[in-house]
């Protein structure tokens, strides 16, 4: 394996598993994303296993968080979204379809450990048609270790605070997004 690459398997999976199911759960309950919402993701496998970000890919954390992730959304039909790290200017790794029905240009780039990143890479590995997107505007978010996911958040992003905010040792923040509020004093709203 490369530098940087971790080559240990004994990671504590389940945790990092059971970890990701509460945090989606949360989100979901609280962002009430509808079919065919987008979930953007970014993940820093180096930091759920406690090491500094971009410096311990782990594909057996990438798949494990992608495939706990991928399971929760596919069964509400909600599209998950795979930010790459930096080193392939943070773009995403979606399923073709939905690619297509938001009408995002689609990049030719493959998503490696040490280019993309473990999770990306795990994305890209499992989904049925992968591709990849420059960028998009999704309804929620979950960032795994600090991985700057704003920039791939619809306006306006709110917050969600979830009773676990590490998986492993990486700091987890969400967000859901809701629709702009306009007008002045008299405009009347719909609940959100």
């Amino acid at each position: 394996m490369g530098a940087g690459i971790s080559t240990e398997t004994n990671q504590d999976l389940s945790g990092i598993i059971t970890q990701t199911t509460q945090v989606c759960h949360e989100l979901l309950e609280e962002a009430n994303l509808q079919v065919g919402d987008i979930l953007v993701v970014g993940c820093s496998s180096s930091e759920v296993a406690h090491h500094k970000i971009g410096s311990f890919s782990s594909s057996e954390i990438g798949e494990a968080i992608f495939t706990t992730l991928e399971q929760i959304l596919s069964a509400r039909g909600i599209y998950l979204a795979a930010q790459c790290c930096e080193h392939l200017n943070r773009a995403l790794i979606i399923e073709k379809g939905a690619a297509k029905l938001y009408r995002l240009p689609m990049v030719n780039v493959v998503p490696q450990l040490k280019a993309g990143g473990s999770f990306a890479t795990a994305a890209y590995h499992h989904m049925k048609e992968p591709v990849a997107v420059e960028a998009l505007k999704a309804q929620a978010g979950i960032d795994i270790g600090d991985t700057l996911i704003g920039m791939h958040l619809d306006a306006v992003a709110v917050p969600v605070r979830t009773t676990l905010n590490e998986i492993g040792s990486a700091h987890v923040v969400c967000a859901r997004t809701r629709l702009k509020y306009i007008g002045g004093e008299r405009a009347a709203y719909l609940p959100r």
